[in-house]
């Protein structure tokens, strides 16, 4: 089977990832029409934003079936652990339209970190020693924490909107986290806490595109988690991220396809998991080898704002490849210039933060850099912003300070009450 000529593409999602998908996506010349949904201001730009919720499943199946979609691409994990994939799929009216990510079972990697953990312990994949624990195992909890050298990590094991991850330096400080996480902190995404050991090293993301057999890896980037400079403060969504990483050589790249990316295609074949889409592996360099921190079943972000504009090939033949079982036959072509992106937050995120404040300075940012909204909306002909991470500026260059300087300038362009973005990106990479 193949995608017609011409494709009509439905994209979930609202997102700085999901606007970067919608720019790739507004560049190929099979795109006929394209839809997001719900989108923002910046998607809006590239094609039709839709009133509609990724989740409400019977919503996007009558879209769909209205406006002859050919494809759907899901950006955001909520949709893919609560089924999008096995929905169409078992639906005989919609189930000739390929849905780019996961079934419900290939979406347990991310939506469960236990069944990961025990996925990766079945498959030989390199990670952290772990345990899971719930409240009827809370004593034998804390003993594991007491085996454990400081500092201690705490998952809760469901979705938690990126929140669910706790690193802790004394033990009493696990043991009362662990309590509280299993007492409803994180809802029932903390009914059962994953605890593992800490590994020390520097991270990376590595992407790769799967068909559930054949694999594409695509670029390599870096995301920077915390709020302040110097990797310090509250975790956040990403304050930037870089690709390519220059610790991830030939020799370190060569060790994560053989050690990791193999082992975990040839684990969803053997444990008989559906998988179309892509899988994004959180990794931990420590000493020169390679260790899973986690798995996502989508896109990271900001890393796609930094990923997607060095994919020099087609993205609906990417898409179509993943969908129809035939990416061995795509040619994967990869800008050696290097991205960088800034991501522009609300004042006060990660905590509260206002909404609805006015943006200016978006028509005089320099070609040389693309602006991908985050959290934005529109209200009549203003750009107003709807989210603490409200834009991410990617620029490509020749090395790193070369696209960091562009992405700055374009950053010192934009402008609204309360902005903050880091000044450090990338620094710790020119080391």
């Amino acid at each position: 089977m193949k995608l017609p000529a011409s494709v009509n593409v439905l994209l979930l999602g609202s997102g700085g990832r999901e606007h970067a998908f919608a720019w790739k996506i507004a560049q190929s010349p099979r795109t006929a029409r394209l839809y997001i949904a719900p989108g923002n201001a910046g998607t809006a730009q590239e094609g039709t934003n839709v009133d509609l919720q990724p989740t409400n499943f019977g919503s996007v199946k009558q879209f769909v079936l209205n406006n002859n979609i050919n494809m759907v691409v899901v950006g955001p994990e909520e949709p893919l652990v609560k089924g999008i994939w096995d929905f169409f799929h078992e639906d005989n009216e919609i189930h000739h339209v390929p849905v780019i990510g996961p079934s419900t079972g290939g979406a347990r990697l991310e939506g469960s970190k236990d069944f990961a953990k025990a996925f990766m312990m079945r498959h030989g994949i390199p990670t952290a020693a772990y345990k899971s624990f719930s409240k009827e195992t809370l004593e034998e909890g804390y003993k594991f924490l007491e085996t454990l050298k400081a500092p201690y990590v705490l998952k809760a094991d469901g979705l938690a909107a990126g929140k669910g991850v706790v690193i802790l330096p004394s033990l009493e400080e696990a043991k009362a986290e662990l309590r509280n996480m299993l007492d409803g902190k994180f809802g029932a995404a903390g009914n059962t806490v994953v605890i593992e050991e800490f590994l020390s090293g520097i991270e990376c993301s590595v992407f790769v595109a799967t068909d559930g057999k054949n694999y594409k890896i695509l670029p390599v980037a870096k995301d920077y988690k915390r709020i302040g400079e110097g990797d310090t403060g509250l975790n956040t969504g990403g304050m930037g991220a870089v690709s390519p990483v220059p610790f991830a050589d030939e020799r370190f790249m060569e060790e994560v396809r053989r050690t990791i990316v193999e082992p975990t295609i040839e684990g969803i074949q053997k444990d008989g998991i559906v998988y179309q889409g892509f899988i994004f592996i959180g990794l931990m360099n420590v000493e020169g080898k390679p260790y899973v921190i986690e798995y996502n079943v989508r896109m990271g972000d900001p890393e796609t704002e930094a990923v997607l504009p060095r994919i020099e090939s087609d993205i609906i033949g990417l898409f179509e490849g993943i969908a129809f079982g035939r990416l061995d036959e795509y040619e994967l072509k990869i800008s050696p210039r290097t991205a960088t992106t800034v991501v522009c937050v609300s004042g006060g995120y990660p905590e509260s933060y206002a909404k609805g404040i006015p943006v200016q300075g978006l028509d005089t940012i320099p070609s040389s850099s693309t602006v991908f909204h985050a959290g934005t909306t529109k209200k009549g002909n203003t750009v107003c912003t709807s989210g603490g991470r409200v834009f991410a500026v990617t620029s490509l260059g020749e090395s790193i300070p070369d696209a960091l300087a562009k992405s700055y300038a374009a950053v010192e362009k934009i402008d609204y009450e309360g902005k903050y973005f880091r000044r450090d990106i990338g620094q710790d990479l020119l080391k």
